[in-house]
């Protein structure tokens, strides 16, 4: 499992966190999510045979929130 994480724009209040959480828990290959709030930060684990971290940004773009950055860390 690769790990992307995502550092936000527009992440405001408690249900934000709430929406994005829920939106890539239900994406296919996502196997775990957090959502720091007062980071503005997202870590979801995911696989790579799956889906990418980029369709995962994509997803939180959707719910229109702006991705400042995106890193992908590989498995050790």
């Amino acid at each position: 499992m690769a790990k992307a994480i995502m550092q936000l724009d527009g992440l405001s209040c408690p249900s934000c966190m709430q929406k994005i959480q829920g939106a890539l828990a239900q994406q296919k290959g996502v196997s775990d999510v957090k959502v720091l709030f007062n980071a503005s930060k997202v870590k979801a684990n995911f696989d790579e045979q799956v889906t990418t971290a980029d369709a995962l940004a994509e997803v939180v773009d959707r719910l229109g929130y702006s991705v400042l950055s995106l890193k992908v860390k590989q498995p050790q």
